[in-house]
């Protein structure tokens, strides 16, 4: 499986019907009747987007993408609705909704939007996956290794890193060697990066 499409709408004609397009389209998907059996759901580990009632029973679209945050799960929503108002437009994109549509909608609008929606969610993707390489390499160094790298990246030399530390310019070396190695960085700007990336401060001494 490439990419999975949500459906979620408690009218179960209109789940149908764009379920019906998405697949005739080529899409795998899920449809649910309520949030509460979507959110509860065991997600699949690739790209997918959301495609999301916003008028439901018991929790509505903004429900939906607030247990989204709290499971930690970054998907692209399209909102639909049978009666968009100005208001609810603004709000949906203020939460980050992909998009905003009426009901009913219209089919090749909605694919298109789709498309738009697996794009972002292909980029999300491969980001949440490299940071997850990156944060691995980093768990992989051990204690001295990390205090390295904080010196590293904070501009200090082997010979300024070895008197930080207390131990040889040799030793310094070798474990710097072993970090580079290990966060496969190919220079220090790549280490400087990498560190960025996971949010560690640089440090100038002990």
């Amino acid at each position: 499986m490439e990419h999975i499409i949500y459906v979620v709408d408690d009218d179960d004609a209109v789940r149908r019907a764009i379920v019906s397009l998405l697949r005739a389209d080529g899409h795998e998907v899920a449809d649910f009747n309520c949030a509460q059996a979507f959110l509860a759901h065991p997600f699949c580990d690739v790209p997918g987007c959301l495609i999301l009632d916003m008028n439901m029973p018991v929790a509505d679209g903004f429900d939906v993408m607030d247990g989204l945050r709290r499971l930690g799960r970054a998907l692209p929503v399209i909102f639909l609705t049978g009666y968009g108002t100005i208001p609810l437009t603004v709000k949906a994109m203020k939460t980050g909704a992909l998009e905003f549509l009426t009901k009913p909608v219209n089919p090749l609008q909605l694919l298109q939007t789709v498309a738009d929606g697996l794009r972002q969610a292909r980029d999300n993707f491969m980001h949440l996956r490299e940071h997850q390489d990156l944060a691995q390499r980093y768990q992989s160094l051990t204690p001295r290794e990390r205090e390295v790298l904080e010196l590293a990246i904070g501009g200090l030399l082997n010979k300024q890193i070895a008197t930080a530390l207390g131990v040889s310019e040799i030793t310094a070396k070798v474990h710097k060697r072993r970090v580079m190695e290990k966060m496969q960085a190919r220079s220090l700007a790549d280490l400087v990066r990498s560190a960025a990336r996971l949010n560690i401060e640089k440090s100038q001494s002990r």
